[in-house]
């Protein structure tokens, strides 16, 4: 299973309009390790989040949902891209989200997400896909509508217009 889709953080229309903030690379970096760092302070993030780093860029997670109890692992190339591993949970297979910072163009950046599944996926798993690409791709637009929150609010550095 691999799913897969862009989200835009800035763009050359965007960087026109002088009332509408533009993230720098350093900002949006900052947003995304607070993903990694302080996920409960996102919409749907967990109640708790006990994280270590374990060399450089990688981080070992524990995340509380309530009962739930997941852990897993963060490798991260600053500035870049960042790998979110799960360790398996119950039956059901984990799923790898790489989130890429791009800039396919000047004053451009995307936000590039991929899910992959780590073994092959019952049939019973399969027939959820469809539900659960609605929700990924319903999370990470909430992710990057608080990350943008945050830049106005000025918890991201200084604003860029």
């Amino acid at each position: 299973m691999r799913f897969e889709h862009l989200i835009e953080i800035n763009s050359p229309q965007l960087a026109m309009r002088s009332m509408v903030a533009v993230f720098t690379r350093e900002q949006l970096w900052q947003g995304l390790m607070a993903r990694v760092q302080t996920p409960q302070r996102f919409p749907n993030g967990p109640e708790s989040c006990d994280w270590q780093e374990t060399e450089a860029g990688v981080f070992q997670r524990t995340l509380r949902f309530g009962q739930h109890v997941l852990q897993d692992e963060v490798r991260t190339v600053p500035l870049h891209s960042m790998q979110f591993t799960p360790q398996p949970h119950g039956e059901t297979v984990p799923i790898r989200l790489t989130i890429s910072i791009e800039e396919p163009q000047a004053q451009q950046m995307v936000l590039r997400f991929v899910y992959l599944g780590m073994a092959e996926q019952t049939p019973e798993e399969a027939y959820y896909n469809d539900y659960r690409h609605s929700a990924w791709l319903h999370n990470d637009r909430d992710m990057v509508t608080t990350l943008r929150e945050w830049l106005e609010n000025g918890e991201l550095g200084p604003r860029n217009h």
